[in-house]
């Protein structure tokens, strides 16, 4: 079981990391911070006394699960303002009041995307996960722990069960395929 310790100093070593995949799940540092938050009390709260090898794979899964739930309130929150907005204040020009007119999106949010460049993002994600997916286990593993959950090498080396070096030749191998992989699909990195 886990030292109250322990689990003080996993959240501490895990927190940047968290904070950078919420960003770049969420791309708002305010609901960032609330996400890894409200995950970091969900595993002290639920987990804290599983022992503390299970500790980084449980926060994790708290994280992934967190963040989901951001979109979905986000989309319930988003579709009832579309549908009260609709509502227009008399003073606005009553019949004329058009919510297409008046609705600017916040740069840089899906809403202010394009259906074009939404559609083209999504294809260019589903082929990427797709060339990863394709990727040899342990190059696969060892490159979403030090890409994309942004571990270090020895942490990485660690999780894996194997030496620093060979982190190293299973990461620069996997960016090296995936380069060659989407290069001859046309995409330019």
């Amino acid at each position: 079981m886990a030292t109250d310790k322990e689990l003080s100093d996993f959240l501490e070593n895990v927190e940047r990391r968290a904070f950078k995949q919420a960003v770049y799940a969420v791309r708002k540092d305010e609901s960032a911070l609330d996400i890894v938050q409200d995950a970091m009390i969900k595993l002290a709260e639920k987990y804290g006394d599983k022992p503390a090898a299970e500790l980084p794979m449980l926060f994790q899964r708290i994280l992934q699960t967190t963040i989901l739930d951001y979109f979905r309130r986000e989309k319930v929150r988003n579709t009832w303002v579309s549908l009260f907005s609709g509502m227009a204040p008399s003073g606005e020009g009553g019949d004329d009041f058009d919510i297409l007119e008046s609705y600017a999106a916040e740069e840089g949010t899906e809403a202010s995307e394009s259906s074009a460049d939404k559609v083209e993002r999504q294809q260019m994600l589903a082929l990427i996960d797709a060339e990863v997916q394709k990727l040899p286990a342990r190059q696969r593993e060892a490159f979403l722990m030090r890409y994309w959950q942004d571990m270090d090498v020895a942490e990485t080396a660690e999780a894996m069960g194997c030496s620093e070096g060979s982190v190293k030749t299973h990461c620069s191998r996997a960016t090296h395929t995936l380069a060659e992989s989407l290069k001859a699909k046309g995409i330019k990195l």
